[in-house]
Parts: C-alpha cells; sequence; structure tokens
C-alpha cells in the first residue's frame, strides 16, 4: 500500500527488474539540433543528442574557436538557441542576461533586472527568454533586442525569502505555463502564463508538516514527470523533493529525506516511474522513489536511501545513461562514480579524479564532460565496464571556481567563467 499524497514515511520495494534504460525524459522540448535552450540542454537531463564528437583531446585541449568578455560576473551556464548565446552576468550591482551573437561571441544586447551576481541559465522559449536574479526577479526578455516584455518579484509577489546563496533555478517552460519556486509557504512553487506573467495557480505548502531541511527554496530547477499516470512538475526545494501536479497546481507528494539543512542542490532525474534525487553535505543522501497511482492520488516507495557519507552530489549534477547514473560524488568534491539506476549498486568508484573539489558534468557522444572547480577539463568514457580517463586539460581561463556546467552544442563545448566564456572545437575531424 502507498503512502497517502504528502505522507513522509516510506515503505521499501524490491528491486525490480528492467530493460535497458535509455536517458530520454518524460517531455521531450521542441529544439533545434545543436541548441541547448535551458539549463540542462533541450530535457532538462544534461545530454547532447550530437554524434561525431572527438573521443581523445590534446594535452592542452581541443582547438579553442573563440573567447568572449564582457559577460560580467556568476556563475549562470549558458543557453543556446539559434545564432545566439544567452547568459547572465553582474556589473555595478545590477544583473542583466546578456545575448551574445553565436559565431564570435560579440555581446549584441544586455537587459538589466535586479541585483547580485546571477546563478540562473536562461530558458528560452521561441522569441522570449526568461532570467531569474540572485534577488528573485524573474523577467521575460524578447530575444531580437533585449526589451523587457513583463517581470515578478518572488519576495515581493510571492512571500519568498531569497537563499544564503541566492535563488538559482533556471524556469522551466512546459506549453503555456512557465514554472518555478519562490520557495514560500504559500507560494512553493508557481504557475505562470508565460506570455503575461499572470498567475496561474501557487502551490501551498501543508503549515502542519515537519519537515527537513532548510527551507524556502532550494538550487535546482523543476523537471517533468508523468509517474504513476500524472503529469507533474518535481524539484528539490529547502524542504526536500516536492511534487506539484501540472493540472491543478496542488502539491501532490514531498520526499525530505535527502533535504539537508544547508543547501540542496542537484536537479533530480526523472525517468518512467522513477525519480533519483541527491544532496549533499552531512545530512544528504541519495534516494530513488518509485511513484505509483493508489486509488486517487500519487505516492512514492523508497527503492533505496544511501546516507551522505555513502553517495551524495553535492553540486555538479547527474546523468543518466543506458542504465546507469554518473556523478561525481562527495561533500566539495567530485570522485568519479557509476552505479546502477534500479539497484544503486558501484559499477565503478575510484576515488579521486583528474581535478580537485566538486565536478560539473555533462554527456555528449558517449562521453562525461566532467568540469572540475579548480579548473580541469575532463573527458570519461561514459561505460559501466571500467573507469576510463580518456584526456584532459586545464582550461585557458580560471577566475573563481569553476561551476558552471559545461555544455555541448553544435559541436562545441562551451565554458562559463564568470566575465568570459570560452568555445572550445571538440568536432573530430
Amino acid at each position: 500500500m502507498l503512502r497517502s499524497r504528502i505522507r513522509l514515511s516510506c515503505l521499501p520495494l524490491g528491486l525490480l527488474v528492467l530493460g535497458a534504460l535509455s536517458a530520454s525524459a518524460s517531455l521531450v522540448l521542441a529544439a533545434d539540433v545543436g541548441d541547448w535552450p535551458r539549463w540542462r540542454g533541450p530535457n532538462g537531463d544534461g545530454i547532447c543528442e550530437e554524434k561525431g564528437l572527438l573521443t581523445q583531446w590534446p594535452s592542452d585541449g581541443p582547438p579553442l574557436a573563440f573567447q568572449s568578455k564582457g559577460l560580467g560576473g556568476g556563475f549562470s551556464s549558458v543557453s543556446i538557441a539559434g545564432d545566439r548565446i544567452f547568459t547572465m552576468g553582474e556589473a555595478n550591482g545590477s544583473s542583466s542576461i546578456v545575448c551574445l551573437n553565436r559565431k564570435d561571441g560579440s555581446v549584441l544586447w544586455k537587459s538589466p533586472f535586479g541585483r547580485g551576481e546571477p546563478n540562473c541559465t536562461p530558458t528560452v522559449d521561441d522569441d522570449r527568454v526568461y532570467g531569474l536574479s540572485r534577488d528573485g526577479v524573474l523577467a521575460c526578455i524578447n530575444t531580437s533586442d533585449g526589451r523587457v516584455l513583463w517581470q515578478k518579484n518572488f519576495v515581493s509577489d510571492f512571500g519568498g525569502s531569497e537563499p544564503t546563496w541566492g535563488y538559482s533555478e533556471s524556469p522551466l517552460i512546459d506549453g503555456n505555463t512557465l514554472v518555478c519556486t519562490p520557495g514560500s509557504q504559500q507560494a512553493h512553487l508557481i504557475g505562470l502564463d508565460k506570455m503575461t506573467g499572470r498567475v496561474l495557480w501557487q502551490a501551498a505548502l501543508d503549515s502542519s508538516l515537519q519537515l527537513r531541511g532548510h527551507g524556502g527554496a532550494g538550487y535546482a530547477s523543476p523537471v517533468i514527470s508523468n509517474g504513476g499516470g500524472v503529469k507533474q512538475y518535481i524539484t528539490l526545494t529547502g524542504k526536500g523533493v516536492v511534487s506539484v501536479d501540472a493540472k491543478s497546481g496542488k502539491i501532490i507528494w514531498i520526499y525530505d529525506k535527502i533535504s539537508n539543512g544547508t543547501a540542496n542542490i542537484p536537479t533530480p532525474i526523472v525517468f518512467k516511474d522513477y525519480v533519483l534525487c541527491s544532496s549533499g553535505y552531512d545530512d544528504g543522501g541519495t534516494a530513488l522513489l518509485k511513484l505509483a497511482k493508489n486509488r486517487n492520488t500519487i505516492g512514492w516507495q523508497e527503492v533505496y536511501y544511501f546516507p551522505a557519507k555513502q553517495t551524495q552530489n553535492h553540486h555538479g549534477g547527474m546523468i543518466l545513461h543506458n542504465g546507469h547514473v554518473y556523478m561525481g560524488h562527495g561533500h566539495n568534491n567530485g570522485f568519479p562514480l557509476c552505479m546502477n539506476f534500479m539497484s544503486g549498486k558501484d559499477a565503478w568508484r575510484p576515488g579521486r579524479g583528474p581535478g580537485q573539489e566538486s565536478a560539473a558534468i555533462a554527456f555528449a557522444d558517449g562521453h562525461l564532460y566532467f568540469r572540475y572547480q579548480n579548473g580541469v577539463m575532463a573527458l570519461i568514457e561514459a561505460t559501466p565496464s571500467a573507469y576510463k580517463l580518456k584526456s584532459k586539460f586545464k582550461l585557458a581561463v580560471v577566475n573563481r571556481e569553476s561551476w558552471p556546467h559545461p555544455v555541448i552544442a553544435g559541436g562545441m563545448l562551451y565554458i562559463r567563467d564568470q566575465d568570459d566564456l570560452l568555445v572550445y572545437d571538440v568536432r573530430a575531424k
């Protein structure tokens, strides 16, 4: 029997054997080949579907196609659509969406809103781009000229509170709905009309629930699941993994066992009826949940849970490919790890990798792109058979912590580092 919608106890679930898993998300967003229109790519899973990329790099790295400056401060990654690149940066206390020419990285326009060094990676949808400032100003911008079309404020409009390291999510666009996370009691998540900013729904937390975590918004971004046959938006907030019914905008279930008291960061992985979630610090951990319908509601069952000291993704993200999960494990570490998605059993765990501290990862053409905090870039084959480090090199620029996630699009590797953008050509010749 499944627990009712937001009861937080769980039942053990016998391990199931499935056929080969793929990494496809529950909903494929429209995007041209070679585009990367949002955080973690078209499907929000960190996967680039392109082929014909280098499987080995020169010792000093692949060719640098171009380097661009003028992006400002912050830890935003990049989004790519058509002939343009979008990111966010801060200058003189004001944050902006920055639009660049994809051909040479020249700055086309900057559109300021909000304050502080941003963490959000913009979301591109047709002729609009959406961004969120560190202090919680959400803006819809015209992609052609940078004109602000509408704005909302998570704090003044929805009662949110800026997290310790600032609002960080990248908005999710689903049809006409924009989904985001003010993190307040009455508007933990919200759905807005993407064209006008009109409020469609507000997902309120039950004030009687005693939940773990640091409260408020987390640092993850929402994804779409159809687990248990119900379309829902899932994200990791300061309270735990939260599911919101896509039709009604009401919270369906919450899982708080992995929620830590400092910063809940990694975006969950969704696959069929399953949700893989992880967080860092001493009180986080990693869990796989199975979703199923019980009468008129959706409940979860815990397939497995590992405490933080055993398995955790501090930040940097997780990749699901062919039935195995790849990540950097450890608090403030990116120790390479491959484990079976369904069982949680390690395929390999070699200890420290080629770089130091945390690792942000992406996947393309059978390989994992590990970007370490100290500016080392590594190429690791995505196979459970053995840990195979193929190449590594030191990035040309390391201004601060090398945290923004790498992006592979159109045969190019995009690396954001504060005011700089490095674009490497990773096409096989």
